[in-house]
């Protein structure tokens, strides 16, 4: 009997992760779940598991490297991994931004990405056929205003993904960058403007459909679920009512 694969997806308590993962579940995966809230991944892994599939939680910071190469022990091979955590803080002008938001902003998207991605390459190359996505945003193709922090950082985590690709070329891994617009999660704009909900809630008004966590989640586990030699460098994932990340179709204001 073959083993079944292992997928480890970081961020999974919340919003893109979490769907993922019960998206990957369901798709045959053993999913590991990390996250630094440890009680939302363990009810999460619970509710997969009731579910009849597969699911271990692991209370992780990906920006703790010590922390991260002693998880990186327990896989000798590993079939996925998702590099979901990130997160945006604040939306102030290049001129005013907090220097303390870029840099934590730098450190989850970009260096906790670079330290989960080297600790797992490994397994990942063991495996004979590993997979690597690596969630991004159109924040990482294109600046938008009031968005330097979190744009910067996400260019640098797009071009971790397409520097990787041409460096691990002939390896048995492939590397998936998926780039999200607009996505209306529980936390994204809510954390994004440190809990206040009215701002958070203006993100989204008039769109009368913007991406949902599990529409993301649907897109990833389609790249990862394609035949072994092909590879989706980088899909770009909008809702209809959004044309580029500065025009955005609103039915009010």
């Amino acid at each position: 009997m073959a083993a079944i694969p292992i997928a480890v997806i970081t961020g999974a308590s919340s919003g893109i992760g979490a769907a993922t993962a019960r998206r990957l579940a369901a798709a045959g995966y053993r999913v590991v779940l990390t996250a630094r809230r440890k009680d939302r991944i363990e009810a999460l892994a619970a509710e997969i598991n009731e579910a009849g599939h597969q699911a271990t939680a692991y209370a992780l910071d990906v920006t703790d490297r010590t922390a991260v190469d002693e998880f990186a022990t327990a896989f000798r091979t590993l079939a996925v991994l998702v590099n979901n955590a990130g997160g945006a803080l604040g939306a102030d002008p290049v001129a005013t931004g907090d220097p303390a938001d870029w840099r934590q902003m730098y450190e989850t998207n970009v260096i906790g990405t670079l330290n989960v991605t080297q600790a797992l390459l490994p397994a990942l190359t063991e495996s004979g056929d590993g997979t690597i996505v690596i969630l991004s945003s159109t924040a990482g193709l294109a600046t938008y205003e009031g968005g330097g922090g979190y744009v910067a950082a996400k260019h640098g985590e797009h071009v971790l993904a397409e520097t990787l690709r041409l460096e691990i070329v002939g390896t048995p891994v492939r590397v998936i960058e998926v780039a999200p617009g607009m996505v209306k999660t529980e936390e994204f704009a809510t954390t994004r403007f440190r809990g206040d909900t009215e701002k958070a809630a203006k993100v989204y008004a008039g769109v009368e459909a913007p991406l949902t966590a599990d529409d993301v989640a649907d897109t990833i586990t389609w790249a990862v679920t394609r035949p072994s030699h092909v590879n989706i460098d980088l899909l770009v994932v909008r809702p209809r009512a959004q044309a580029s990340n500065a025009k955005v179709h609103r039915t009010t204001t």
